[in-house]
């Protein structure tokens, strides 16, 4: 389907209501502190999302308060979930984003529920929650205090510097629940970050954020993933890496391999045959049969991180060597988890409303 169309600028653009389907829409906008993007705003039904019982998903519940991101990585393993949507997988992904504007509220109502089990959730399994729509929106204040009021353990993953605004509320949520903080980090060159990850903060900025985080006593975890082949990791690369990972004041790591499923896959080959053609063929090959890198390449990877993990004296493991991991990381880490359900797990086809 073709995507919206307003003039950039005017500030609101409100399209109708059969706009793929989605019956809690309330409009659709365009401003120009976000050139390109299109947010459409939508009331949700529930804001908690039940992992299926057949998934092998470490958690239970999610909690995704927005579809697509702007933060437009290449690689990224969510980009086939917009086209449940009817949009596509690549700039639609990027550039039409689904806020659910009533969030916080609805999941104040569904966690005060005598019924509520009060289980560990999970932010940023699927898009991510601190993207650059959330300076606009701000619906996850709301969402940790919700959570943290009513006993409820959780844990964040993200790209985005913005948690930084956060951390002394997640701080104060910490004093009565669980909350774990893991930042992904992939790229640690900064002209092929620009490229590849071109919505995203740099990597100087997310160390930042992790050094931040650590000072308020935080246990974070740095998602070293996905390593690309060829491209992020050489020795140089992955040193570079784990140093800087090291100075930032980071607890653990978790690395692994990219994957590519369908709906990333054809966006990260259009991208690589435009950036760097030379390794086409060698990718086709790689990923011909699977979404996964072989087995072999895993465990050269591995061979290759693991003296580096010691050498800086983090924790760490291998994204698939969950749960029999030796290196130190809880297998009950809900980072790991996190880490392992999103690598290896298609997300849910999660309910809009």
């Amino acid at each position: 389907m073709s995507s919206p169309t307003g003039t950039p600028g005017t500030g609101t653009d409100t399209t109708p209501a059969e706009l793929f389907g989605l019956k809690g829409l309330v409009r659709s906008v365009r401003t120009p502190d976000f050139a390109g993007v299109t947010f459409h705003e939508v009331l949700a039904k529930s804001a908690l999302n039940k992992v299926p019982a057949a998934s092998s998903m470490p958690f239970t519940w999610t909690i995704n308060p927005y579809r697509g991101c702007s933060h437009a990585c290449v690689y990224c393993f969510a980009r086939n979930t917009h086209r449940y949507l009817d949009l596509d997988s690549g700039e639609d992904f990027d550039r039409q984003v689904i806020v659910k504007v009533n969030t916080p509220e609805v999941l104040a109502a569904e966690v005060a529920k005598p019924k509520w089990s009060r289980e560990l959730v999970a932010l940023g399994t699927n898009t991510d929650p601190y993207q650059r729509a959330e300076g606009r929106y701000s619906l996850m204040p709301g969402i940790i205090t919700a959570l943290a009021e009513h006993g409820t353990p959780m844990s964040v993953l993200t790209k985005g510097t913005l948690l930084r605004r956060d951390l002394p509320l997640l701080a104060r949520a910490k004093e009565d629940v669980d909350v774990e903080i893991s930042m992904s980090i992939a790229v640690y060159d900064d002209a092929l970050q620009q490229t590849i990850e071109p919505g995203t903060p740099t990597t100087t900025a997310r160390l930042a954020t992790v050094k931040a985080a650590a000072n308020l006593g935080f246990e974070v975890t740095v998602f070293l993933m996905p390593v690309m082949p060829k491209l992020t990791d050489s020795m140089e690369h992955i040193d570079t890496a784990l140093r800087a990972i090291k100075e930032a004041g980071a607890s653990r790591v978790v690395y692994g391999a990219l994957h590519l499923r369908p709906g990333a896959r054809e966006w990260f080959f259009t991208w690589l045959e435009r950036e760097h053609p030379e390794l086409l063929p060698r990718y086709r090959r790689m990923y011909a049969k699977s979404s996964y890198a072989s087995k072999e390449y895993r465990a050269w990877l591995s061979r290759r991180i693991n003296p580096l993990i010691d050498k800086y004296d983090l924790r760490g493991a291998a994204d698939d060597d969950y749960p029999k991991t030796k290196r130190g990381v809880r297998t009950n880490s809900p980072a790991l988890n996190q880490t392992r359900a999103a690598s290896l797990t298609p997300p849910p086809q999660e309910a809009l409303f």
